[in-house]
């Protein structure tokens, strides 16, 4: 049976309006679904409300125990529950969660090396057994980016990351399909021009495109993870955009 899992964040996040026609296109597709989001730009916005600093290094949230409360606030609850109702509204009987919750996701705090990065978490563990189970029952999973480490400790984790992994281990017991949803419609041969999207695009390809600079910055991680997780066995990875969710598009990641 097939998995598809879907990752939103961006403008998407903050936008029900935007957001609403991209689950239910997600929705209609065949086969049991999971949802992973994050929620960046509004904590900070909170954050900034509460007198609390943002701090950032090379784009990485640095998480101290306010920015902690903070994240856990909007990620595993005004968005997670915002997601979870209006799945409800379109017909996905949906679940949320955060990585505590059914001990569905274990992580560690990041050793601190040369940059002290505060309570953010690294993927340890998924309990896909328990998540097969919430599958099996007809849930959609919601998953935030907030994560445990089996020690009561709640641990900020990259939502990429989580969608990563949970597509690694739920390819044991499905065939899955990772859809990364960006706010561009894909993987451009110019960042500047949407209208130039790579529709496929294997390691080989990557290869060449890194070296000419078309693809760099925050492309690479997500686009190191998407090869990752075929290797990992995941079936294939789309990188899309609001649009491209609903129509179909993007760029399909495949392996050589």
């Amino acid at each position: 049976m097939t998995l598809h899992i879907l990752k939103v964040g961006g403008k998407v996040i903050d936008d029900l309006a935007l957001l609403r026609p991209i689950l239910e296109a997600f929705l209609e597709k065949e086969g049991k679904k999971i949802i992973v989001h994050g929620g960046g730009k509004k904590a900070s916005e909170l954050s900034e409300k509460l007198g609390i600093p943002v701090q950032m290094v090379n784009g990485r949230r640095i998480t101290d125990l306010a920015a902690l409360e903070v994240a856990t606030m909007v990620y595993a609850g005004l968005f997670n529950k915002q997601i979870v109702a209006l799945l409800q509204s379109i017909g996905g009987n949906a679940l949320g969660l955060s990585g505590a919750d059914g001990n569905v996701i274990l992580a560690h705090q990041r050793p601190v090396k040369e940059i002290d990065y505060g309570y953010v978490g690294d993927l340890d563990e998924v309990n896909a057994p328990a998540i097969h189970r919430l599958l099996d029952a007809d849930f959609t999973p919601v998953f935030c980016a907030i994560t445990h480490n089996g020690q009561g400790q709640l641990l900020n984790t990259n939502a990429d990351t989580i969608a990563s992994q949970l597509a690694n281990a739920m390819s044991a017991l499905y065939e899955v399909k990772l859809y990364l949803c960006l706010d561009k419609n894909g993987v451009l041969a110019n960042a500047e021009d949407d209208s130039t999207v790579i529709p496929r695009m294997n390691e080989t390809d990557y290869g060449q495109l890194k070296e000419q600079g078309v693809v760099y910055a925050g492309m690479l991680p997500k686009l190191d993870n998407a090869f990752e997780a075929l290797r990992q066995g995941v079936k294939e990875v789309i990188i899309c955009g609001p649009e491209s969710v609903c129509l179909g598009g993007g760029t399909v990641i495949y392996s050589d």
